[in-house]
């Protein structure tokens, strides 16, 4: 079976606090270390109600501390909220604390509206048409030969390993004219999937990073011991997902029964896209839904989302993933 991560929104369920949500995040990471995910990802989103990740490379230092082996990443930093030196800055500082374990994804969206894109930024002089050139002037600074004139102190020589995330086709060319790693949004923004993939692989160029394309896919998993009590868990996701789209965002709600009966066409349809690249249920059905997924689009490894108001289910919705696939607790 292909390598399994984990892409952590740090998530502030109602009723709860940012503080609590941290807590939660390590617990997710060490538990994901033992069960033997690659990879653990936080995602840069600001001025949202339900998501405590905002101050990315702040938090994965200390999911870093808590953590031995794991990978630990941005997935990803909005490269336009920042200057390149900056992010050389944190990523170099991170890298120095965990050596070979840190993973730098960016991606070109604010992660935001435009009132806190104008908070962040002061100004918007910089615009996410920059991006294929702060991409580039972020890995000169890393480099072991940079060609600027400033330097990246930590960062200079360090070389973390860049992906380029997307939701489009943008991002597919991009990854594939650098020759980087290309991880794309299908856990949310699935409508173009195919097509990234397909532009990605057919257009690739080697580098001295990577020899060859390597496609990383976001993917729901709802996992519980039964159909049912999946289902039902997956009812925060889906409540959270159409307040966001209906501007109305907000924390992680509690699951509610017959959600999507409650609901009108519209909001079922929007469910229904983000969930082809979805599996809810008991392992025999996640296991299918996950193996079917790979089969159709050929991902190289999956970042699994699992946006569970309860933390002890959502421990268990990413154990019973792993068992399904034959990884492992660790010995400790």
């Amino acid at each position: 079976m292909i390598p399994l991560s984990i892409l952590d929104l740090s998530p502030i369920t109602e009723g709860s606090d940012a503080a609590q949500s941290f807590r939660n995040s390590l617990s997710l990471a060490q538990h994901g270390e033992k069960l033997g995910y690659t990879r653990y990802w936080l995602a840069e989103h600001h001025g949202m109600p339900g998501i405590a990740s905002a101050a990315t490379a702040v938090l994965l230092s200390h999911v870093g501390a808590g953590t031995s082996t794991i990978r630990i990443g941005a997935g990803g930093v909005m490269l336009p909220n920042h200057s390149p030196l900056v992010i050389a800055e944190q990523f170099g500082t991170l890298e120095s604390l965990y050596p070979g374990r840190v993973d730098l994804g960016l991606g070109r969206a604010p992660g935001s509206d435009q009132r806190t894109a104008r908070a962040l930024r002061r100004n918007l002089e910089s615009d996410s048409d920059q991006f294929p050139q702060d991409v580039i002037e972020l890995m000169d600074f890393m480099s072991k030969n940079p060609q600027q004139a400033v330097r990246a102190v930590p960062g200079a020589g360090l070389e973390v390993p860049v992906w380029i995330l997307g939701s489009s086709t943008f991002g597919a060319q991009l990854a594939a004219h650098l020759g980087l790693p290309y991880a794309f949004a299908s856990h949310f923004a699935p409508q173009q999937i195919m097509q990234a993939i397909q532009i990605y692989r057919e257009t690739f160029k080697p580098s001295a990073q990577l020899q060859k394309p390597y496609v990383m896919l976001g993917f729901n998993v709802f996992a519980a011991d039964t159909d049912e009590e999946a289902e039902f868990r997956a009812t925060s996701w889906q409540q959270a997902f159409v307040n966001l789209r209906s501007g109305r965002p907000g924390r992680l709600p509690p699951p509610v029964e017959n959600y999507r009966q409650k609901v009108g066409p519209a909001e079922n349809a929007l469910l229904d896209s983000v969930l082809s690249c979805s599996a809810v249920g008991s392992v025999e059905t996640v296991k299918k839904g996950v193996e079917a997924f790979v089969a159709r689009t050929g991902a190289d490894e999956l970042m699994i989302t699992s946006q569970v108001f309860d933390h002890a289910a959502r421990l268990r919705s990413y154990e019973l993933l792993a068992a399904a696939f034959g990884q492992t607790a660790k010995q400790q």
